[in-house]
């Protein structure tokens, strides 16, 4: 079980916790019935994930986190987590504003967030988002 927290480009906020936030993220993923085999999580600036939204997805709007589902059933690797998560700290702050939250309450929503879509949720519906948010919000209480 591999997660790793890239800070290439930006800063590390000094509120991150990176052996608490492993453990809590398994924890996530075996509520779940997953399991986690890599998990890549890359922050980077709102350009930088612009650049990838347009290049990957052919959207060209700036969003808080983009997922990249590796994982591949078809070798027997079902419940079994390989995933690239690619996350504009500059937007999740501007986020936390708009939704009258702290950087670090937002931030750890977001990071939840990625791994719920690997664990089959979804957010394109009204119906589907509010399962989300019900699952981010559970997720939240048990850090």
């Amino acid at each position: 079980m591999a997660i790793t927290f890239h800070f290439d480009e930006i800063s590390k906020p000094t509120f991150f916790k990176t052996t608490e936030l492993k453990s809590w993220l398994k924890t996530i993923a075996a509520k779940e019935k997953f399991s986690i085999k890599e998990l890549n999580y890359i922050f980077m600036s709102d350009e930088a994930l612009l650049k990838i939204n347009i290049e990957y997805l052919n959207h060209d709007t700036y969003t808080d986190i983009i997922t990249f589902d590796n994982s591949d059933a078809s070798t027997g690797s079902a419940g079994k987590i390989e995933s690239d998560i690619f996350i504009s700290l500059e937007r999740v702050e501007a986020n936390a504003a708009t939704f009258n939250t702290t950087f670090e309450n937002e931030l750890h929503r977001v990071l939840a967030h990625g791994l719920l879509h690997l664990c089959g949720y979804k957010d394109k519906t009204k119906k589907d988002a509010a399962l989300m948010r019900q699952k981010e919000e559970e997720s939240l209480t048990m850090l």
